[in-house]
């Protein structure tokens, strides 16, 4: 679904969008913008939006689609919110996620409102790179005949990879894209090692499969896939 971010910071856009990977997400800082986007759901920064936010509100609300709004723990901001007009917890089509972001708090609450907005949507997504099918949010992978249930950051590592195909990936890009950077001081230095043996294994990303899934040292990891071999005649 199109998500349309209604930010001036880079960072959380970039953030957000990582959290929600299934979803085409877009930062916008121009209500005119906003306007001719028609999302599906609407993110806004309180602090962003300023004095416009009862204006994007209203934009929101024809038609009526969900919104969630982020928030610090200023007077400005808790002061947006407490004006916010009652719902019902069940129809409930604005909510709020406060800052510092997490993605997996972000990726929750989106899903709900999503859910209440749009009950009869199908979530399922496919990606498919050559003979493999990724299919999200079940995070199974489909190949060669049979389909591998994959934890939610192997499937996303995978598919960073398989859509870098033959291009070195550094540590840090894959720290950032799959676990955030919000995790910088968190994540053990073996994660990325353990995760990257545990998609090779479950994938069969070998040479004898077509596909070579290889350390750059001092750098990072690279996925090739290998030419086939010829046949004899």
């Amino acid at each position: 679904m199109h998500i349309s971010i209604f930010s001036s910071s880079a960072a959380d856009i970039a953030l957000i969008a990582r959290s929600l990977p299934a979803h085409d997400c877009q930062g916008v800082q121009q209500r005119a913008d906003l306007r001719r986007a028609h999302p599906h759901l609407l993110i806004v920064d309180i602090a962003g939006a300023g004095m416009h936010l009862a204006d994007i509100l209203q934009i929101a609300r024809m038609p009526a689609i969900p919104v969630l709004l982020l928030a610090t723990d200023t007077p400005s901001d808790l002061a947006a919110l407490a004006g916010l007009p009652a719902e019902s917890a069940g129809e409930r089509l604005i909510d709020s996620e406060f800052k510092p972001l997490r993605r997996n708090a972000i990726a929750a609450r989106v899903k709900l409102l999503l859910q209440r907005a749009y009950p009869d949507h199908d979530e399922k997504q496919v990606q498919q790179f050559g003979d493999y099918v990724f299919e999200s949010p079940a995070h199974i992978v489909t190949h060669a005949g049979g389909a591998t249930t994959l934890t939610q950051k192997e499937f996303a590592l995978a598919v960073l990879l398989f859509g870098n195909l033959g291009r070195p990936l550094s540590r840090a890009y894959l720290q950032e894209s799959v676990w955030g950077l919000e995790d910088e001081n968190e994540l053990p230095t073996r994660t990325i090692d353990t995760h990257i043996s545990r998609v090779r294994n479950k994938l069969e990303l070998k040479p004898e499969k077509g596909f070579r899934l290889t350390t750059v040292y001092g750098y990072g990891y690279q996925l090739e896939q290998l030419a086939a071999p010829a046949v004899k005649k």
